[in-house]
């Protein structure tokens, strides 16, 4: 039996109805994960190069077209079209054959939003915005070593691109890097791994060198404290036993004690010595013997 002119068209929609209805999986303490997880997962890993090739597509010129194409002046001016084909068609129908045209394709009932869709593309949304909160906090509690390394490198350079490359850039390098990063893992899985395994080897065999030599200067300053310490409270001892101090003897005060010490009281001043005060003779001054005259 020859296949079928709609085999390729049944096999896409059933891979991607399978990767949105995909298994839940399970996160820590059983805690279950949406379909979400399953669907961004399988499109990132290309388990079905088709509808990830098609999702990358889409994505990339959805950036473009926010970058290079005014969407809200088009949307406004295609509204203003749209009204005023109708409106002259209801005019010029009622005036000419005296039925509108719009009137004519007017529909029996108005479509609605049932609450049934409403519903479920709040659940979606809901989904959606669970799914981010969870991959989040993933990430920084460091359930996946190289998923939170790879969080830290975007980060680190997308601070230093920020400066340089606009935003929509930014988000055109991190959708790329997101599908084409697991896509050349996958391809050369073997060889990363074994540079991986290398890699990590050496650095475990540096840090337990590293160790080691901790260790032991550790243990040489330790001794060496002690070995300080030890002389110097067989110094502190030798020193208290050669030179006995003096019982202190209370102070006896004659008469009234007073409340202040002396040794802080201020000095005496020292008062002149009084002795016979010279007068001068008297003289008349000039004009006294000038007037007796």
């Amino acid at each position: 039996m020859a296949p079928s002119k709609d085999a390729p068209t049944t096999n896409g929609s059933s891979a991607l109805e399978s990767v949105t209805n995909g298994p839940v999986s399970k996160a820590v303490k059983d805690q279950s994960l949406s379909h979400y997880h399953s669907l961004f997962s399988s499109l990132i890993s290309w388990e079905n190069p088709r509808v990830s090739a098609i999702a990358y597509a889409s994505i990339v010129t959805s950036i473009v077209a926010v970058r290079y194409l005014d969407l809200l002046r088009y949307s406004f001016k295609l509204t203003y079209l749209l009204l005023g084909v109708t409106i002259a068609a209801e005019v010029g129908g009622k005036a000419t054959m005296g039925t509108g045209l719009a009137t004519s394709f007017r529909p029996r009932k108005y479509i609605t939003l049932s609450k049934d869709a409403l519903e479920a593309m709040i659940g979606d949304a809901h989904e959606l915005l669970n799914f981010f909160m969870i991959e989040a906090q993933r990430i920084a509690f460091v359930e996946n070593v190289w998923a939170s390394i790879g969080a830290f490198v975007a980060s680190f350079i997308s601070y230093y691109l920020v400066k340089v490359v606009p935003y929509w850039g930014l988000a055109l390098i991190a959708t790329t890097a997101l599908f084409f990063a697991p896509l050349i893992y996958s391809s050369n899985q073997e060889l990363i791994d074994a540079q991986l395994k290398n890699a990590s080897e050496v650095v475990n065999a540096q840090t337990a060198q590293l160790k080691e030599v901790a260790g032991k200067h550790t243990a040489q300053y330790t001794e060496l404290a002690k070995q300080h310490m030890g002389d110097y409270t067989a110094k502190a001892q030798a020193t208290s036993t050669a030179v006995p101090v003096p019982p202190l003897r209370p102070l006896r005060l004659p008469g009234r004690i007073s409340r202040t010490p002396t040794s802080l009281l201020p000095p005496a001043r020292s008062q002149p010595k009084r002795g016979r005060v010279k007068r001068r003779p008297f003289r008349p001054c000039k004009l006294a013997n000038w007037l007796s005259k």
